[in-house]
């Protein structure tokens, strides 16, 4: 019996002592993991001559030695990079970091109404004023040159401040600076306005935007640009836009985002309005953006999905919606009136539409995609 009970205690010492040591193998291949060795590479500025043997003894492999400098380009553990900043011959360890080329993108919109064959010829939208009635303009931006504005938004006087992005990127459309950065506008050379009426919760009232109207007209605007929309009509808001358009004003607006419902109107106001140009949504292969309203009131189609375009901070993104398809045609307008200062507003509206390239049924199509060298000509 105590020969027995020896045996057990014996099998229960010899497997608590394996489930040990297996824990202890366990624990160190874990920390051996967590203790990985990083290689990364580096710039290694020596004070006089190079010394390789210097960063092979830490551990680093040399890739290139260069010529007219004491400097090596190497591959270091992480510990080694410590070791090598207190060799004093070492004058500095530094990442090999990662440039990016700095050149302008042109979207896809630009070239897809033809905006990059007018720029080509020399029109660029010199002298034409385009107000953007939106959330602000980011002033600070440098792809943009907003020259004036005013905010009809409580509480957020600034116009040139948009804490939504909404006006920034539309506005990045209409007249994104041609330079060597970001990206180029359908325009480059507009006049733009901040007409901040809409808050930085992208929200805003009739109320405002018929002030932000008055306010383009007033200032003698060639062009309004209305991204927003609403769902009911107002007899101010119609009133207001009717009166731009007397004024000789071109109002352009996004159809709305209410996409297709059978044969329903689902035409957004001030978009639905006579007196103003109602714009819908393509893709670069003038499918019709599933997002874009559709109605009788619609008049042409611009690029609208996947726009790469401006935001606050001197960044870039991409959006999609009626929002970014109106502004190419209020800078398509803007080309038009550039090439030819005498042309009214009716007929600038009335030679897109004419010029527009047709692809299917009016109601969802209007007229077709615009083409702007078309129009010019």
């Amino acid at each position: 019996m105590r020969k027995h009970m020896w045996k057990v205690a014996g099998f229960i010492l010899m497997f608590a002592l394996v489930f040990t040591f297996s824990n202890i193998a366990q624990a160190s291949a874990e920390k051996a993991a967590e203790q990985k060795v990083v290689v990364e590479e580096y710039l290694i500025g020596f004070k006089s001559k190079v010394n390789q043997n210097a960063v092979k003894g830490v551990g680093g492999k040399v890739i290139h030695e260069y010529e007219y400098m004491n400097v090596v380009h190497a591959k270091l553990p992480e510990q080694a990079v410590k070791a090598l900043s207190n060799n004093p011959n070492v004058a500095y360890v530094e990442k090999d970091h990662v440039a990016q080329a700095t050149s302008q993108t042109t979207p896809y919109g630009i070239s897809h109404i033809n905006a990059d064959d007018v720029q080509a010829q020399g029109t660029t939208g010199n002298g034409v004023k385009v107000a953007v009635l939106d959330s602000g303009i980011d002033g600070a931006h440098e792809d943009l040159s907003v020259a004036g504005g005013e905010s009809f938004v409580s509480g957020e006087p600034n116009p040139l401040v948009d804490g939504n992005g909404h006006g920034t990127h539309v506005a990045g459309t209409v007249a994104g600076v041609d330079n060597s950065l970001g990206v180029l506008g359908v325009a480059p050379s507009t006049d733009l306005y901040a007409v901040k009426v809409l808050s930085s919760e992208g929200s805003g009232s009739y109320s405002g935007i018929a002030q932000g109207i008055e306010w383009a007209i007033s200032n003698d605007m060639d062009i309004i640009n209305m991204s927003l929309g609403g769902s009911r009509g107002s007899a101010t808001l119609e009133q207001a836009v009717n009166n731009a358009d007397k004024q000789g004003v071109l109002v352009v607006a996004a159809a709305g985002n209410e996409g297709s419902k059978g044969k329903k109107n689902t035409i957004g106001y001030p978009a639905k309005y006579d007196a103003a140009m109602a714009v819908g949504a393509v893709d670069d292969a003038n499918n019709r953006a599933s997002f874009s309203s559709v109605g009788e009131e619609l008049e042409v189609m611009a690029p609208g999905a996947d726009i790469l375009s401006s935001v606050p901070g001197n960044d870039y993104e991409r959006f999609n919606g009626t929002s970014m398809a109106s502004p190419h045609v209020a800078g398509a307008a803007a080309l038009v009136l550039a090439d030819d200062n005498g042309l009214t507003n009716d007929e600038i509206r009335q030679t897109l539409n004419d010029t527009a390239v047709p692809l299917g049924d009016s109601f969802s199509y209007g007229n077709g995609v615009i083409d702007v060298q078309a129009a010019i000509q």
